[in-house]
């Protein structure tokens, strides 16, 4: 608590760049999930080519994947992000694609006699009767990638693991617990703040 204290600015910075890259990657990875997770609603073909591609970039190691990308975009918070992105893929995809499928058909044979396009029961019928399992989805998402954002100290993208991995190199605990509980503390407030979502929806 004492080196909190005295250097909360330093775990201010580090907690905004976290939250840059975690917020980032989220936001990338739903707008290619809700487009992918359509296609893959509509399509079985398309879900199971969305889930085998997704499920082999979600099983590569952080670290190693972290390390494949530099050659191809360097250091920093670019790497970050699309690591995050990838290992996001496939759990919002399948809860997309999934909470679609679980529509009733009844309800969207009800909106298409009632004149409605595709287009309009897609937004005004699936997607709204979709969006509990989709914000499950997207709660286990964030989560994951609070989590794992903490490793991309190893390729200079910031972050609260900075103050890890600076309080690992210099043996000093204190920096350690910080940037360790603030890390534990920012997944649950997002998890709690998405199940409160989710069970309201």
């Amino acid at each position: 608590m004492t080196w909190f204290l005295r250097n909360w600015d330093q775990v201010a910075v580090a907690l905004g760049e976290h939250l840059l890259i975690a917020g980032s990657a989220l936001a990338i990875a739903f707008v290619l999930s809700l487009a992918i997770g359509i296609a893959a609603a509509r399509s079985q073909r398309v879900f199971d080519a969305a889930m085998a591609v997704s499920g082999v970039l979600y099983t590569i190691p952080t670290l190693a994947f972290l390390a494949l990308l530099i050659p191809v975009v360097g250091l920093g918070k670019s790497n970050a992000i699309i690591c995050m992105v990838a290992f996001s893929l496939m759990i919002l995809v399948r809860n997309i694609a999934t909470g679609i499928r679980e529509v009733p058909a009844e309800v969207t044979d009800a909106a298409r006699g009632m004149g409605m396009s595709s287009r309009e029961i897609l937004w005004k019928v699936e997607l709204p009767l979709a969006m509990p399992v989709i914000v499950a989805g997207l709660r286990i998402s964030a989560v994951t990638v609070i989590s794992v954002t903490v490793v991309a100290a190893y390729v200079n993208a910031g972050g609260l693991g900075t103050i890890i991995s600076n309080g690992i190199a210099s043996d000093y605990p204190p920096k350690i617990v910080t940037g360790a509980l603030a890390a534990c503390l920012l997944a649950i407030a997002v998890d709690v703040s998405l199940a409160a979502l989710e069970r309201r929806l």
